[in-house]
């Protein structure tokens, strides 16, 4: 009979340590590039449940950094997680990757490889589109609503965040994994695709001129909601390739929600 034995995992103390270079994103300025476009061949996951999903999502690990608690929790749900798997202190978390809160599990990710613009415009029943939405939290909050009401598909035009950034993968839950995803190069010539198809495209615009989201009906039986910068909105050339242009209701006074709030609205109502 064998039995099974758990192989202590290796720790590291040395925070010069060769093997916590990929980490040391204070550094490199990661800010500036993965939480913007798809900037480099690695994605960062924070926490057991962020890192649970990409896993579950077949996303190849490269390296986690756990304390005692994280590793009770990967050893649930990640096997083998012992061969790229370091245990370390909460200061050396702290200090290389700059985080001010670093979690008990830290995860480096290979990054897949995005969805195909072609197959994914051609399959997707309900899809979002995001134009000039720059911000990693937004994006997130938007995944992570599109996923909560069924929604299948997320394109995003080339100056919005990265769905894989670390605060849009924090702020999703993971759920980013469950939205597939892929960049269109011009927005308007998109829609006018997709139009032909007999897809409704529905440009959401604070603008009082605009139907009234719960008056809205839709035939069709796919759908694309598109959502703009809260600063600019949707670009006139955009809004007028739309087939509606869709406005969610306020008190008076209150010009506008934020991005991923009007995108809860959109997604529940419009599904």
């Amino acid at each position: 009979m064998h039995r099974w034995v758990a192989v202590p995992l290796t720790e590291i103390t040395d925070e010069s340590d060769e093997r916590l270079d990929p980490f040391r994103w204070r550094e490199r300025r990661l800010t500036g590039v993965l939480q913007q476009r798809e900037g480099g061949p690695l994605f960062i996951a924070e926490g057991d449940l962020v890192t649970e999903r990409a896993l579950a999502a077949g996303c190849e690990p490269v390296a986690v950094l756990v304390s005692e608690k994280g590793e009770a929790r990967l050893s649930a749900f990640a096997p083998d997680y012992e061969r790229y798997t370091y245990l370390t202190s909460e200061d050396l978390r702290r200090n290389i990757t700059g985080l001010g809160v670093p979690l008990d599990v830290i995860a480096l990710f290979k990054r897949p490889l995005g969805s195909d613009l072609a197959t994914l415009s051609a399959a997707f029943r309900r899809g979002v589109l995001v134009d000039h939405v720059d911000n990693p939290v937004n994006i997130g909050s938007i995944a992570r609503n599109a996923a909560a009401f069924g929604w299948d598909a997320m394109f995003l035009d080339d100056n919005s965040a990265d769905p894989l950034a670390r605060r849009a993968l924090r702020v999703s839950m993971g759920n980013s994994f469950r939205v597939p995803h892929a960049r269109v190069a011009d927005v308007a010539a998109f829609v006018q695709s997709l139009n032909a198809q007999g897809v409704a495209t529905i440009a959401l615009t604070p603008a009082a001129d605009a139907m009234p989201m719960r008056s809205v009906q839709i035939d069709a039986a796919r759908r694309l909601v598109l959502f703009g910068s809260e600063r600019e909105g949707l670009d006139d050339v955009v809004m007028a390739a739309c087939t509606h242009r869709v406005r969610i209701e306020m008190q008076e006074g209150v010009d506008s929600l934020n991005v991923a709030a009007a995108s809860a609205v959109a997604c529940y109502s419009l599904r």
